[in-house]
């Protein structure tokens, strides 16, 4: 189940993380990496965040999904999805 609170959005069963993960490396792109494009599009993310949210220990924030998504090049639905 997927609520948006205060523009977080809460994932209790990780799907957003372990699909951002898993394209991420489909792509070959680093945490590093994806984490210094993010930031230089004024997103606040640190590579520690990055992790917490790939392994379910913090929730994504909106900005954070959206500025994935479009560093990433996939839709919504696509991170969205169950396996």
């Amino acid at each position: 189940m997927l609520i948006l609170r205060e523009e977080r959005i809460i994932d209790n069963d990780n799907i957003i993380g372990s699909n951002i993960r898993r394209i991420r490396l489909e792509k070959g792109i680093g945490q590093t990496e994806l984490v210094k494009q993010l930031q230089l599009m004024d997103v606040d993310i640190t590579r520690e965040t990055l992790v917490k949210i790939e392994s379910g220990k913090q929730h994504i924030k909106l900005e954070q999904l959206i500025g994935i998504k479009n560093i990433l090049l996939i839709n919504l639905e696509k991170i969205l999805e169950r396996e």
